[in-house]
């Protein structure tokens, strides 16, 4: 939990997730900080037409904030635009809906209020910049950003050797519910048979391996989409709501 040695106002750097509203001109912001992990604060005034700052906490926007302490919610005092990701992102829809599943992964992958995790910010800070830039496919970029979260969550798949045994692959089996590949004598009924193209690319999303994720077909990458969504649901124990627009893209 953090630490703020007595002192209520505390400053920090972060990516908005969420906003829902509050009262008639008031909205509460689901931030997810650098410094002090997932927080959720009132913004009070900002559905106004003169606020000071309503339009800089849109999801998407990484700010520097600063907050007062408060018993049950903090309260936003001061906000300044870092990176407006937001309407660069709705220009383009598969870029645009897979940022909201990054959002909503990210609020799912981190449970605890207040608990800094430095490493998923900066892969959201980094995974959102991608989608921007464009440089890769937003559904690869997708699949990449939550792998790289499972294993950041300590649920890391394996895509080569086995997932029990750690025999030396490549296997074919592959079994949500053990973390990836499994080898002819750990394979489990109703273990699934990707193909060794899709188990290469998810490999390379996994790995930052983008020469060769990027050569990839459409069928491969539909098939890791798949096997991705089924290991994100399978450890949070039910799906993203964004992911059938993401399907949908």
């Amino acid at each position: 939990m953090r630490d703020t040695k007595g002192v209520p106002v505390y400053r920090d750097e972060g990516i908005v997730l969420r906003t829902q509203r509050l009262g008639e001109a008031d909205r509460i912001i689901t931030l997810f900080t650098r410094d002090h992990g997932r927080i959720r604060a009132v913004a009070k005034g900002v559905r106004k037409t003169g606020s000071r700052f309503g339009s800089r906490l849109e999801p998407f926007g990484r700010v520097d904030v600063q907050l007062y302490e408060g018993r049950t919610l903090d309260t936003v005092t001061q906000v300044e635009t870092l990176d407006a990701h937001g309407p660069r992102l709705t220009g383009d829809y598969g870029s645009w809906t897979a940022g909201t599943a990054m959002l909503e992964a990210t609020e799912r992958l981190t449970p605890v209020e207040g608990e800094p995790t430095l490493p998923q910010y900066v892969l959201l800070v980094g995974a959102l910049r991608t989608l921007v830039a464009r440089t890769h496919d937003s559904g690869l970029v997708l699949d990449a950003f939550i792998l790289r979260s499972l294993a950041i969550a300590g649920w890391s798949p394996s895509f080569a050797d086995c997932a029990r045994c750690g025999q030396k692959g490549p296997h074919r089996a592959f079994a949500v519910s053990a973390g990836g590949v499994l080898c002819s004598g750990c394979r489990v009924p109703g273990s699934a048979a990707p193909a060794l193209e899709t188990l290469a690319l998810l490999g390379a999303l996994l790995s930052g391996d983008w020469s060769t994720a990027d050569g990839t077909d459409t069928r491969h990458r539909r098939e890791s989409t798949s096997l991705t969504a089924a290991l994100l649901t399978w450890h949070l124990e039910r799906g993203l709501r964004s992911w059938p627009l993401v399907e949908r893209a």
